[in-house]
């Protein structure tokens, strides 16, 4: 890691909706119709966040079809790894984070179709 990666990833952890993005994903992958609700922000908005914690190779993303889905990154060097990892475990017993895991629960077990169409208030919307 060098000094501008360093300076990326402590910028990236330093927002409390990026940390909440990266303790979402740590269960798995996540789409963005998935993130905007569990959120609760304008989609542009969830879009700086997402494309801040990429710059820091945090996240990354794979498309299918007209889905686009997040997960924490593998290709992270074992430090930024290890931060996440640190954010994790110091952040386990906080009750709003708690509340996330509770919320996520329950937005994950929603169609996602249903989930996009409520956002963008469209009769169809996903693959």
């Amino acid at each position: 890691m060098d000094l501008e990666n360093f300076t990326d990833v402590m910028k990236s952890l330093s927002d409390r909706n990026r940390v909440r993005v990266l303790l979402s994903l740590k269960s798995g992958e996540l789409c963005v119709c998935q993130i905007l609700e569990f959120l609760d922000i304008a989609p542009s908005t969830l879009s700086k966040h997402i494309s801040i914690l990429k710059i820091a190779s945090l996240i990354q993303s794979r498309k299918s079809g007209r889905w686009i889905y997040y997960r924490l990154s593998d290709k992270s060097c074992k430090s930024v790894t290890d931060l996440v990892k640190i954010a994790i475990f110091a952040l386990k017993n906080d009750l709003e984070i708690k509340l996330d895991i509770a919320k996520l629960k329950s937005i994950t077990k929603c169609n996602r179709k249903d989930l996009c169409r409520k956002q963008r208030g469209v009769d169809y919307c996903g693959e």
